[in-house]
């Protein structure tokens, strides 16, 4: 099926974000950082690119910025290490691939859509991945790469407390969940979702959230639409997040809208669950929906202008 639009979306976490917490040069770097991304991405659709070829863009444009959670900006794990995790999907042949507990990998997502498109496997971890993508020659940095004087505060304040914290948490009564997303729609019709993280500051045992976990975190279907989740993960991962908002589509027929609403600021609620996510339905609708304080976020489309936010506007 062919189209005559293209929409992307993409979001840099939510959490407690609030005007009175972020200066003005702040907030600039951060609008900056996400028009970059996007930008990045819609360059490959106005060209009749691949949504998937447009969210990895995206994501790595995140991924190499040291403001977001993922790739060069990832938090600190319990060991003063790096563990990033990231998954890539295509809606039209529901292709995945995803990496978990990797280290030194500049840009996870990358090594995610290998995984997607050289092997016969969806989610490799720790060691294997490791191995995985020294054979597959993506770029591998040294640890100082990923060294960043904030979020090394975080993570002396988090081992000072003997507890984690969710992402860029200065006062760690503060929740900013930091993964980075995409999700788009090409002129083909065809959808596509990425997502990567660092984790939580201090994390220990190897843990993974909802991020590399496809259902969860991730999934686009052609039949519905594409969602990359931002979030408290383990919540993600009981409630099958991005999975349910296609369900909902899918089997009760809701709208985007109405999925996604019912998806975050129902059954998240629920259960404890706080964070967001980003959408894209296969005839363009895109929604960006959380129940936090905030959420980075920007979204731009053939007849839509390009919109860049990061608070609740609607509080």
């Amino acid at each position: 099926m062919s189209l005559n639009t293209y929409n992307i979306a993409i979001h840099g976490g939510a959490g407690t974000i609030l005007r009175s917490e972020i200066t003005h040069e702040t907030e600039a770097l951060y609008k900056q950082a996400l028009t970059e991304a996007i930008q990045k991405g819609e360059a490959i659709l106005k060209k009749r690119g691949t949504a998937i070829d447009a969210v990895q863009e995206a994501v790595v444009s995140l991924e190499n910025c040291p403001l977001f959670n993922a790739g060069k900006g990832a938090v600190f794990t319990h060991e003063e290490t790096h563990e990033l995790d990231a998954s890539i999907m295509r809606g039209d042949n529901l292709m995945a691939g995803a990496v978990a507990g990797v280290k030194k990998v500049k840009n996870p997502i990358v090594l995610a859509r290998k995984v997607m498109e050289n092997t016969e496997h969806v989610l490799l971890c720790g060691d294997g991945a490791q191995k995985f993508a020294q054979l597959s020659g993506v770029e591998i940095e040294s640890e100082s790469y990923f060294y960043n004087e904030l979020r090394h505060k975080q993570w002396q304040k988090a081992i000072a407390h003997d507890r984690i914290a969710l992402d860029h948490d200065i006062t760690l009564d503060d929740k900013k969940f930091g993964t980075v997303g995409a999700v788009a729609l090409d002129f083909h019709g065809n959808l596509a979702a990425a997502t990567s993280t660092g984790g939580l500051t201090n994390k220990k045992f190897g843990r993974v959230g909802d991020s590399p976990i496809i259902g969860a975190g991730t999934y686009a279907n052609n039949a519905q639409c594409a969602v990359s989740c931002t979030g408290h993960g383990e919540y993600f991962i009981k409630a099958v997040v991005a999975y349910d908002v296609y369900c909902l589509m899918e089997y009760r027929q809701l709208s985007l809208k109405e999925a996604c609403h019912l998806v975050v600021h129902d059954k998240l609620v629920k259960i404890g669950g706080e964070g967001g996510l980003i959408a894209v339905d296969k005839n363009g609708a895109i929604c960006l929906s959380f129940n936090s304080e905030g959420m980075y976020r920007a979204s731009v489309g053939l007849t839509q202008d390009l919109h860049v936010a990061i608070y609740n506007d609607t509080k």
